[in-house]
């Protein structure tokens, strides 16, 4: 690649990260609205789509097109996007993160589970993995894995603890001693 298809390439990945943060990066306090949201997260695919009229992608590539679908709450193609960049770069934990978030949001929790497993071969010292699995399993209501995952979030890094009280997928397994026993041991 020659160097002025080096820098255009840079430029148009700027781009499309530079869209995407407009709308990731306070999203939690300041949520945009969906059609400006939807509008962002286009130009970030139109830069994309700029990147190589070949068609040859690289797995970051893939990663920012299923990031825009995601934000766009297109989770089909999101996942579409997501899995060819799982499947270029399987050392992405955010990939798999972010795969397992899109299949939950489609209805699809065994795929989402599925795909923090491999999170997991990936990098198992990662709390947010863990603290993820522990929300799946929650809601496939098996109590026993859940806090398994969970007490394992809480090993790895403290602070996940405050999380769970806001955390709604633990809603149906809050009042299981079990549960509340994890919650309750002193760190």
């Amino acid at each position: 690649m020659s160097s002025s298809n080096r820098i255009r390439r840079k430029q148009l990945l700027r781009e499309a990260e530079g869209y995407l943060d407009l709308v990731l990066v306070l999203a939690d306090r300041w949520p945009v609205e969906t059609a400006t949201r939807d509008r962002i997260a286009q130009r970030a695919l139109d830069a994309l789509n700029r990147l190589d009229e070949n068609g040859s992608r690289r797995a970051h590539d893939w990663y920012l097109r299923g990031q825009a679908f995601q934000i766009m709450e297109q989770y089909e193609q999101a996942i579409d996007c997501y899995d060819k960049a799982s499947s270029l770069d399987a050392e992405n934990i955010h990939t798999w993160l972010a795969l397992g978030w899109c299949h939950k949001r489609s209805g699809r929790l065994d795929l989402a589970i599925q795909a923090l497993e491999e999170a997991l071969d990936v990098d198992s010292s990662e709390a947010i993995v863990h603290y993820n699995l522990a929300c799946y399993w929650s809601l496939a209501n098996n109590v026993k894995l859940a806090v398994a995952y969970l007490s394992s979030a809480f090993d790895i890094d403290s602070n996940f603890r405050d999380l769970v009280s806001d955390e709604t997928d633990f809603d149906a397994i809050r009042d299981d001693p079990s549960f509340q026993a994890v919650l309750t041991v002193n760190v």
